[in-house]
């Protein structure tokens, strides 16, 4: 079998293809647009945006994994959400017909749904909140669509949480940072549950589904049960450092004044800052996801969620257990 991922370079590629490597008749290529330190000589310098170089690198392919995205919160212009996750999509999609190839899996997000909403399953109503929410709709659109010319693809779209684990500095570690080093503060009262996925079990999804490659459209949320509250965050990671964690409270109206302060100081210096109005308003959310149909599908996460933020304290913040 043969897999391309697109993307791999990344957090979440390249633990998967440390993963996939571990299997027998398994080859793969690595498709990004940034080349991998930890596998070079896998890596074709590509772009999702080119289409022809797609085309070219997906001959004799068998799954694509297509996990290229503009994700983060700051992203300037907005139109690059859209140009690399729905056009990037498209060409994808194009490239794939060409090669006659009929299996995919996607990363899309639990964003198209919106925040604060009662524990969505995949049949919830979507109301993405943001452009990036929006563009990985239209990228789930774009994919519906294909499937419709033809019911013998296989196509597994993964809806994660936020993803977590050993080598990430996304928003979980800049959290578990601030916990560890005793700069943290609370905003608001600390009681919104906070869905969270493990990058080891989400990689580990991946490969299940590589896997099982049945013709079909299927969605996934990817939840590593059980859902933490932010207080739970903090007191795990108080217990696990083995430190009292300071619990001092700052209302939620002073925090979301501060982060529109921040948005106003990044506008004016055209710098890209920690703190926005938009991470205060994810930080409070309550941002749990229903994943029964995951855990229905047969798949059994090799790790426990307070296994992964322990794996994570202990490599990031040299903490001997």
């Amino acid at each position: 079998m043969k897999i391309a991922i697109v993307g791999g370079s990344g957090f979440v590629g390249t633990k998967l293809i440390h993963l996939l490597k571990e299997q027998a008749g398994v080859s793969i290529l690595n498709l990004d647009k940034r080349q991998s330190n930890a596998f070079p000589n896998i890596t074709i310098l590509t772009d999702v945006l080119d289409k022809d170089s797609l085309v070219k690198h997906f001959k004799g392919v068998d799954v694509v994994v297509l996990l290229a995205a503009e994700h983060r919160d700051d992203v300037s212009p907005t139109s690059l959400y859209y140009e690399v996750n729905v056009k990037g999509m498209s060409n994808v999609l194009a490239a794939m017909e060409t090669n006659q190839v009929k299996q995919i899996i996607f990363t899309s997000s639990v964003a198209v749904y919106g925040l604060n909403k009662p524990n969505p399953n995949e049949s919830a109503p979507v109301a993405p909140f943001n452009h990036y929410g929006k563009s990985k709709l239209l990228a789930e659109r774009e994919l519906e669509q294909w499937f419709k010319q033809d019911a013998d693809r296989s196509i597994y779209v993964i809806r994660p949480t936020v993803i977590f684990g050993e080598g990430n500095r996304g928003n979980v570690y800049n959290l578990l940072n601030q916990i560890a080093s005793g700069r943290f503060m609370m905003i608001g009262k600390g009681n919104n549950a906070k869905s969270m996925s493990y990058v080891e079990n989400i990689v580990a999804f991946i490969a299940y589904l590589i896997a099982e490659g049945k013709p079909g459209y299927e969605v996934f949320n990817y939840v590593d049960k059980p859902d933490l509250t932010t207080n739970d965050i903090v007191q795990h990671t108080s217990r696990i450092i083995g430190r009292p964690v300071p619990t001092m409270h700052i209302p939620y109206w002073f925090g979301i004044l501060a982060g529109y302060g921040f948005d106003m100081l990044a506008f004016f210096s055209r710098r890209k800052l920690n703190i926005s109005s938009v991470r205060v308003k994810k930080f409070c959310a309550v941002t749990q996801y229903d994943s029964s149909k995951m855990l229905a599908s047969g798949f059994q996460p090799p790790y426990r969620m307070e296994e992964g933020l322990q794996r994570m304290l202990e490599k990031e913040f040299l903490i001997k257990s």
